[in-house]
């Protein structure tokens, strides 16, 4: 209750970020202040826009892969008569991806080896020798310490992952983009650059988003077997013939000069097979050099992919360079309302900070029913962090109670925040677009930065 009653407190921001093209300051909602328990309905708040089509909304239905890619992947997939029980295959893969843990840092096994001997040396019973004492040190380590191992990327393991990962990375990639052309509408790229491109997903992802203004994607990938099914991919299904999305150039190595920029950068579930931290970072230091408006990271929605993201996006809002190129400085324009640290990570149980996409798989016979792709993703931008949005992030799935509805917030005073929102305390107009609302959307509300912040909770029961 005492959310309720902090809820309460909150004003509809009235005044839309330069980023969602917003009313002018004319046309605010009556705000809701203590005291205040109806609003004017026929104010311009939504500018003629249902509760349903509110400007936080950035929730896409269901994602559909281009009929050209669809048919291709399965062209490919099912004229190799090489590769029987494909779906095992595919299963196996999807779980290992899913359940991977980031490469244990060498820093770490010493840590882990003093502490073990340490507990060796200090049992009576376990009198040894230092042979002994060092045998019996590995063989714990061996057995507590995840064994991360480098994916080689065959061409059979390359169609495997295409059938397994194709269409949810095209997904979770699409989404990415449509938050970014949603609120900066007149953003127009002329040039992609796609790290660890795999199959093409993101190509295929900017090309359907912005088409129509791209002119340029560079996808990079170290395996050239992938890099041979992406091109096979963009071809229809076949080595010859003219590409489906013009303007292609796939590449083994990044870009040698240092002062190449691309309007959109992306690495989507490429960070994660990086074989260390050291890796990482250089990584992307590389690829927010190269950045001229947009670097786009898309992780699986786990601990271990949030935590990568996390790393990144501090790498990159500290901003040591001694001697950049483009003097700009960084800012995070989304999912996170502000540059404190995550509180999903700083809570008393850490959660990942995750989304869910719904999409329509490529139609194996094992494989027609819709999905949900659940992914973690930083879009970081260049400029002032006054050009980004300050909304409250929805965080977790919105549930709708009879005249009340539960919404988790991240809130830009970096702050995680349960909102009971009702109708008679906090007015007709936020309820409904509360109600209209989903899990990675924006809440258009604001809060005074006086009232003292609610500890994140778990949702309630159905």
């Amino acid at each position: 209750m005492e959310t309720a009653r902090g809820l309460g407190h909150l004003l509809i921001l009235g005044r839309w970020c330069r980023g969602l093209r917003v009313a002018p300051q004319s046309r605010t909602l009556a705000s809701l202040v203590p005291g205040v328990t109806q609003v004017d309905n026929k104010s311009d708040f939504l500018e003629k826009r249902r509760h349903r089509k509110h400007p936080g909304i950035l929730q896409l239905p269901h994602v559909r892969l281009p009929q050209a890619l669809a048919d291709a992947a399965q062209l490919l997939l099912l004229g190799d008569a090489t590769m029987p029980d494909v779906e095992k295959h595919v299963q196996a893969l999807t779980n290992y991806l899913w359940s991977r843990h980031l490469p244990v840092e060498p820093e770490e096994l010493q840590r882990r080896a003093v502490q073990l001997e340490k507990k060796f040396l200090d049992n009576p019973d376990l009198s040894q020798t230092e042979e002994k004492l060092h045998e019996a040190v590995l063989h714990a380590l061996r057995k507590t310490t995840y064994h991360w191992q480098e994916l080689s990327y065959s061409e059979g393991l390359s169609l495997v992952y295409m059938a397994a990962r194709l269409d949810g990375g095209f997904a979770a990639v699409s989404r990415a983009f449509h938050e970014i052309r949603t609120r900066i509408p007149e953003f127009q790229p002329q040039t992609l650059m796609d790290f660890g491109s795999g199959t093409g997903s993101v190509t295929w992802a900017a090309h359907s988003t912005w088409g129509q203004s791209l002119r340029e994607y560079v996808c990079v990938d170290s395996s050239t077997a992938m890099l041979g099914l992406a091109e096979k991919l963009l071809k229809g299904g076949s080595e010859s013939g003219e590409p489906y999305v013009p303007g292609v150039f796939l590449r083994q190595f990044l870009p040698v000069s240092p002062k190449v920029q691309f309007d959109v950068v992306v690495s989507a579930f490429s960070l994660s097979e990086l074989p260390s931290k050291a890796a990482r970072t250089e990584v992307v230091q590389t690829l927010w050099r190269k950045t001229g408006h947009f670097l786009v990271l898309v992780e699986n929605g786990t601990k271990a992919g949030h935590c990568l993201l996390m790393d990144a996006r501090d790498l990159v809002l500290k901003g040591k360079e001694k001697l950049p190129l483009d003097p700009r400085p960084g800012f995070i324009f989304a999912p996170c309302p502000h540059e404190l640290p995550c509180p999903q990570l700083t809570a008393s149980k850490p959660l990942a900070c995750s989304f869910s996409q719904a999409y329509h798989p490529i139609p194996f016979s094992w494989n027609k029913k819709p999905k949900e792709e659940k992914f973690s993703m930083v879009i970081l931008a260049r400029g002032s962090p006054e050009e980004a949005n300050r909304w409250p992030r929805i965080t977790q799935p919105v549930l709708k109670r009879p005249r009340h509805v539960h919404c988790h917030l991240c809130c830009p005073d970096g702050h995680m925040q349960h909102a009971v929102i009702t109708a008679r305390r906090h007015g007709r107009d936020l309820y409904r677009c509360a109600r209209a609302s989903s899990w990675g959307d924006l809440l258009p509300v604001i809060t005074p930065s006086e009232f003292p912040p609610c500890p994140a909770q778990d949702p309630p029961e159905n």
